[in-house]
């Protein structure tokens, strides 16, 4: 496996790959000295900030958190050696060959440059045509375009080969980490302990699930995902890692371990379902009742009135009947009717009046003609929070993360506001069409979150690429508001789960959630690059539980065996199995790009007893060496050595 990258996506997709699935890994990244990593270089602000709040906190709950967190993240990263570093400031023709492209299996581009990735995989394409491609690209349209002329590439140069052993798989998986984070993202925000996957319009649905009454069993519902942590409900314990021993959460567990579990909660699956079209994208209409504002239509009636008071006043004066006394007093107001000279003195004085009224209209004519304009200009402008605004989210940041996360709450029905430091954010034109409200400014200035009515705020969202902004931000917002609810994007996991930690015991009673967007991210391109098709990734605690489309044939642990049989404690999970046709499968269209989309034909209620056949093809729910081990990579390196 060959990982070319300049974050930390890179270095957490080897370190999977290595760690989890005993891969031979080479890691092609720039060197040191050109390696731009602003949140790792702010980190030691962000460590005295948090030092303030540790200080806060009781001395046991401080000392816990840098232990734990330095032994959860010596078990993810490899040991040294065990992956070949190579230093290159760019993926050209060179370093792939140095970094062994033409006899790898798989190479994974997750530069943040959405070019660079592209222009590597034309290269190593052409390099080795029977290689597994996974590209890391934020353009979706753009990415379904490339995944289809590298696999025809592909097609094309298996055709002019003869006497394979056996068939190669050289598919082009495009996957973008900001539609890999923004589900667990939203849903933390929205539900607190609500875990979301959605991919392609397939949506997954988990929540944790608390016991009842201490020394009960929490409600199994659909089916048992994953035990809690036996220190899930203790403020100051620590967030469930793979290191933490039978006290740590449990992912899969038996129905043995579920009933012996008391008094510990539970995810289960809820619901499952499709999530339906994104809202449109064509441009919001304004409505007639903004053109103009309440004081000018007051106005515009008082001169209505005023019309009418003095035709009624005309017939009276002159006699004339209804039509031609109106008519007589609009020429009048717009001064375009002869003098009345000679006439009855009351006719003279109805023609100064109206003359003064019309005089009275023309200021009003040029203030709605104005006012009009500005609406105009405005309904492609970014909207203010209005007033009354409350139980939104606010969004802090609408960069890559932040505009899918932006896309997943609207899509939810979610109010929202965003806070921007940077009028050129790439988030902005989403937050415009979509009209959500915008404010302008440094987050982490005084005000600028008042501006986001933070105080009346369901959740605070912060998505920054800035750790020390992210951090700042959180402890102002819970000055202001101790209960808020806080999600915050980090750039380091082990630093995440000491700020969570931390968050958590100074706020035992306010929901507190820490995320690493490579940690999430990193699961789901591994899975590509070993073939798999993962569909999503739910967060346990520190852990993570993966959804992938399997086909039976091939896994003697599913093939023949009923849907009970296939279960493995621990390992793997058999959730679902698509009844569509092998050549139809993954071809319904995605109602956001058109492009091919979510698996068709699910059944969610498979009975224990079915028996899973060759042709089939299932939705399980598995950990990430279970998935490994279901793939039996590890026996056939064993064979193969």
């Amino acid at each position: 496996m060959v990982v070319c990258g300049d974050d930390g996506l890179a270095h957490r997709l080897a370190a999977e790959l290595r760690g989890v699935y005993d891969e031979q890994v080479t890691l092609v990244v720039p060197p040191a000295t050109r390696v731009a990593r602003q949140p790792v270089v702010g980190r030691a602000r962000a460590s005295a900030l948090l030092d303030r709040v540790s200080a806060a906190v009781t001395r046991a709950a401080g000392n816990g958190n840098g232990t734990d967190g330095r032994t959860a993240g010596a078990r993810i990263s490899p040991t040294p050696g065990a992956v070949r570093l190579l230093e290159a400031p760019e993926a050209s023709e060179a370093v792939l060959a140095e970094a062994g492209v033409e006899r790898a299996t798989a190479l994974a581009l997750v530069y943040d440059d959405d070019e660079t990735n592209i222009r590597a995989a034309l290269t190593a394409r052409r390099l080795n045509p029977r290689l597994r491609l996974v590209l890391r690209l934020y353009n979706r349209r753009l990415g379904q375009h490339i995944e289809a002329l590298l696999d025809q590439a592909a097609t094309l140069a298996s055709g002019g080969t003869d006497g394979e052993a056996e068939p190669f798989d050289a598919s082009t998986t495009v996957l973008s980490d900001a539609d890999t984070a923004a589900p667990a993202l939203a849903a933390t925000a929205v539900a607190g302990t609500t875990k979301v996957v959605q991919t392609d319009g397939l949506m997954l649905r988990a929540v944790e699930r608390p016991p009842s009454r201490p020394g009960e069993v929490a409600d199994p519902g659909l089916c048992t995902l994953a035990l809690l942590s036996a220190t899930a409900s203790d403020p100051a314990g620590a967030d469930g890692s793979e290191g933490s021993g039978e006290q740590g959460p449990q992912l899969l567990p038996g129905e043995a371990a579920v009933a012996a579990a008391t008094g510990r909660g539970t995810v289960v699956l809820e619901t499952v379902s499709y999530a339906g079209p994104a809202l449109p994208a064509g441009r919001s209409v304004v409505p007639l009742g903004s053109l103009v504002s309440r004081r000018l239509r007051w106005s515009f009636a008082g001169i209505v009135g005023c019309v009418v008071a003095l035709a009624i006043a005309s017939m009276a004066v002159t006699g004339e009947p209804p039509l031609r006394a109106t008519y007589l007093t609009l020429l009048d107001l717009f001064a375009i009717n002869n003098p009345a000279i000679g006439e009855p003195a009351g006719r003279q004085i109805l023609q100064l009046l109206s003359g003064l009224v019309g005089l009275l209209l023309l200021p009003v004519l040029v203030a709605a003609v104005l006012e009009a304009l500005g609406t105009f200009r405005s309904g492609s402008a970014l909207r203010r929070p209005p007033r009354g605004l409350s139980g939104h989210v606010v969004l802090l940041g609408v960069g890559k993360i932040g505009t899918r996360v932006l896309t997943r709450l609207r899509e939810l029905k979610i109010p929202v506001v965003c806070v921007e430091g940077d009028p050129e954010a790439r988030g902005l034109a989403t937050a415009r069409r979509l009209r959500v409200p915008v404010v302008l400014g440094d987050v982490t200035q005084e005000g600028v979150l008042e501006a986001a009515k933070i105080h009346r705020a369901h959740a605070l969202l912060a998505l920054t690429s800035a750790d020390t902004t992210n951090l700042e931000a959180v402890l102002y917002a819970r000055s202001l508001r101790p209960d808020l609810r806080v999600v915050l994007r980090l750039y380091d996991d082990d630093f995440a789960t000491a700020v969570y930690r931390t968050l958590r015991a100074a706020h035992p009673h306010a929901l507190t959630r820490s995320r690493s967007v490579s940690h999430l991210a990193a699961p789901a391109f591994a899975g590509a690059m070993l073939g798999r098709q993962i569909l999503g990734a739910i967060p346990v605690e520190r852990r993570v539980l993966l959804f992938a489309a399997v086909d039976v044939a091939g896994h003697p642990q599913l093939e023949g065996r009923t849907v009970a049989q296939a279960f493995r404690a621990g390992a793997w999970r058999v959730l679902a199995l698509d009844t569509a046709a092998p050549g139809e499968r993954d071809l319904v269209p995605d109602p956001e790009t058109g492009g091919p989309g979510r698996p068709s034909g699910l059944i969610w209620d498979l009975p224990p007893t079915y028996v899973l056949r060759p042709e089939d093809r299932v939705v399980l729910a598995a950990t990430r060496r279970g998935l490994a081990d279901l793939l039996g990579r590890r026996q056939r390196q064993g064979a193969g050595a």
